[in-house]
């Protein structure tokens, strides 16, 4: 603590990301990275962005970005926000749109970003329990709320929420934003984004990070009312006019044209991700069905910390997360074949 700090710095509980350590011949599968390199032609993009222009400002608005998303789930672009990652999409939503007097909703077993943002901007927030099996049931979400988010595919769990379970949950809270966090939803699911036509509530946010290997580049969106989207736009603008430089902006666009890239390097990782539960249900651990580019998993006899740290000395990492209902799980990243292979190994050692 310093006498410098305000009462509310002093009071935060930051968010911790997952560890990035440097260690040479690791098996990294603890931050649900992509496996696979970004598109040789997003990767071309943004090598043609580095010249001259870079002493230039950024479109402020990412015209280019916005028009390329809306072309792709074929909205209108004042339909669309983006940011600096979906992180700070998230945030302007937090600040935004969730400050009604009534306590945000969200899963006990979610994303851990979530109160964090909560602290940071003094929003009163409840959790709301997930099921014995882990799964979120729209019934759970009719209390009075100041707003609802939620991921889906959830994190860390992995388990999805089909689209009319999320249309139930927007249907029952017409006068509360109601956001669904879909960072991991094209390794599995239907994104809502069909959904936001219908319910001028539901507000849908995405990342380029992990589907499109560009968690380096910092690209995140956010789709949904035209009036939801321009409160986005106020909080941005009183916040940072240029959150997207030049070569993500150039990268992004790039992406979403190279479809053929995008369906190859999902179908692989969701394929990894099918051999590696089968693997891991075959020694003795369940796997909770999973629609992310992870796997969620507890073993019968041997404890969450032990594994983690018996995989670690086997220079694989994963996350483990000493958490309530959760202590006995391993969030494990699907990798490369090479480093599921790896992964399988330590773990046949192991137990």
């Amino acid at each position: 603590m310093s006498k410098f700090w305000s009462p509310l710095v002093e009071s935060l509980v930051p968010y911790v990301p997952g560890e990035q350590p440097k260690v040479d011949n690791l098996v990294k599968l603890n931050t649900n990275e992509n496996p696979f390199p970004p598109s040789p032609k997003a990767v071309a993009a943004m090598q043609a962005a580095i010249g001259d222009s870079l002493k230039l400002y950024p479109d402020p608005e990412s015209e280019q970005l916005k028009a390329a998303i809306a072309d792709y789930y074929r909205v209108e672009t004042d339909q669309v926000f983006v940011g600096n990652g979906s992180d700070e999409v998230l945030a302007h939503i937090f600040y935004g749109l969730f400050q009604h007097g009534e306590p945000v909703l969200f899963p006990d077993i979610s994303y851990s970003f979530y109160p964090v943002y909560c602290g940071l901007y003094g929003i009163e927030y409840r959790t709301v329990p997930l099921t014995d099996s882990f799964e979120i049931d729209p019934a759970d979400y009719l209390a009075p709320n100041g707003g609802i988010i939620f991921p889906n595919p959830n994190a860390p769990t992995g388990r999805y929420l089909p689209l009319e379970q999320v249309e139930a949950i927007a249907a029952a809270n017409p006068d509360r934003v109601v956001v669904v966090d879909e960072a991991y939803v094209d390794f599995g699911g239907d994104t809502a984004i069909a959904l936001v036509e219908q319910y001028p509530n539901l507000l849908v946010t995405q990342t380029l990070s992990k589907s499109r290997s560009l968690a380096g580049m910092r690209v995140g969106f956010a789709v949904g009312h035209p009036e939801l989207i321009e409160a986005l736009q106020r909080v941005k603008n009183s916040f940072n006019s240029y959150p997207l430089d030049r070569v993500a902006q150039a990268g992004a666009v790039a992406a979403f044209a190279d479809e053929v890239y995008f369906r190859e390097t999902c179908a692989a990782v969701i394929a990894e991700r099918e051999r590696v539960s089968q693997a891991m249900s075959e020694l003795g651990f369940e796997v909770l069905p999973s629609a992310a580019n992870f796997v969620f998993a507890r073993h019968g006899t041997h404890a969450g910390a032990d594994l983690a740290q018996a995989l670690r000395e086997r220079k694989v990492i994963v996350r483990h997360f000493n958490k309530p209902r959760i202590s006995e799980f391993l969030r494990i990243t699907i990798g490369t074949a090479g480093q599921n292979d790896a992964l399988l190994a330590a773990l046949r050692e192991v137990v």
